[in-house]
């Protein structure tokens, strides 16, 4: 009986490594069931991912079938996008989709456009499969933005007149240069500043509702798409109308202004008037009393006169009659006067 546990040694192996077996086999059933679809796939349709890479994606949870999708997308039109570039570029927060769909769309128009700069483009946050499509047909743009807040671009001519403006830009895309260039609101805001001086040097708000194409032709010679990844194929002025008599308006306010300071300078002489009046007043008064005060004297010294002997009786009418011809004459004048 002591040797019944070396005998049963060997069967114990033999189980464990059934188990084993056993496990191996699923696991490769697993596998197969799993991504064996997807490899066949990619093998059948010529764009060859191994399934160790398969494999590998599932394991970092990214969608192995959206990459394959896109690498036999590229594939079939002639591009060969190695697997582990998708991948790291999805890792990298980019969008495949419109990576690949731009790739394509740039090679059935014979456009160049590399993978990594598809992904440069698209890692910078603008829409690559649009620019693409912009390159391909030209886009539109209004001018003002409705979106920013204006419909129109107000300006006004040299006679005072507003116009309000619209127009609308044509734009193909040089993808080529779009990395590290501007972009086309910078287009659209140039175009804008150039429309509203364009209408600011004009004279006259008729010649420029006569002929338009002035403000085009100014706008196009001012080349607001030097520097961009962009070409302005044309400015087109959509509506034109007059504003407001924005000089007439000007000239009101300033008439006013005018008025304004004129009352305000004539109410601060007529309370300056005032003032001296009231201090001619005061002074007439201040004289009066004076004159009162020095008349109070006369007859104290008419009695130091008479005690002293300087002045005789004739003397005194004398001077009376003086001050009744004084006083007839002045009441003579007031009556003229009246």
């Amino acid at each position: 009986m002591q040797y019944m546990p070396f005998l049963l040694l060997p069967a114990a192996i033999s189980l464990s490594f059934y188990v084993v077996l056993f496990l191996f086999i699923c696991t490769i059933l697993f596998i197969f069931l799993s991504y064996g679809r997807l490899y066949i796939t990619a093998l059948s349709s010529g764009a060859t991912i191994s399934l160790s890479q398969i494999i590998g994606m599932a394991i970092k949870r990214i969608d192995v079938k959206s990459i394959v999708k896109y690498r036999i997308m590229a594939k079939k039109v002639g591009i060969d996008i190695a697997p582990s570039s998708l991948e790291a570029h999805h890792l990298a927060g980019g969008n495949v989709d419109q990576v690949v769909r731009a790739i394509i769309a740039a090679s059935k128009a014979n456009m160049e456009l590399s993978f990594d700069n598809a992904c440069a483009i698209d890692l910078a946050g603008r829409n690559v499969f649009d620019i693409v499509k912009t390159s391909i047909y030209p886009r539109e743009f209004a001018c003002p933005d409705p979106a920013k807040g204006s419909s129109t671009l107000d300006a006004t001519t040299k006679d005072g007149i507003q116009i309000k403006v619209k127009a609308r830009i044509t734009l193909r895309t040089n993808i080529g240069k779009l990395v590290g260039s501007a972009t086309e609101e910078t287009i659209v805001a140039r175009v804008g500043e150039s429309i509203i001086t364009a209408i600011g040097s004009s004279d006259c708000y008729k010649k420029v509702l006569e002929r338009p194409d002035i403000i085009s032709q100014y706008v196009t010679e001012k080349k607001p798409d030097a520097d961009t990844a962009f070409t302005m194929l044309s400015v087109n002025i959509i509506d034109i109308t007059v504003g407001e008599n924005i000089g007439a308006k000007l000239q009101s306010a300033q008439i006013r202004t005018d008025t304004q300071i004129a009352l305000a300078e004539s109410e601060k002489r007529k309370k300056a008037a005032i003032a001296r009046q009231q201090e001619v007043k005061a002074l007439a008064e201040e004289s009066k009393v004076k004159i009162l005060t020095a008349e109070a004297e006369v007859p104290k010294a008419i009695v130091q006169a008479f005690r002293e002997g300087n002045m005789g009786i004739m003397d005194y009418y004398h001077i009376k009659n003086m001050e009744a011809d004084t006083e007839m004459k002045s009441i003579l004048s007031k009556q003229d006067i009246h």
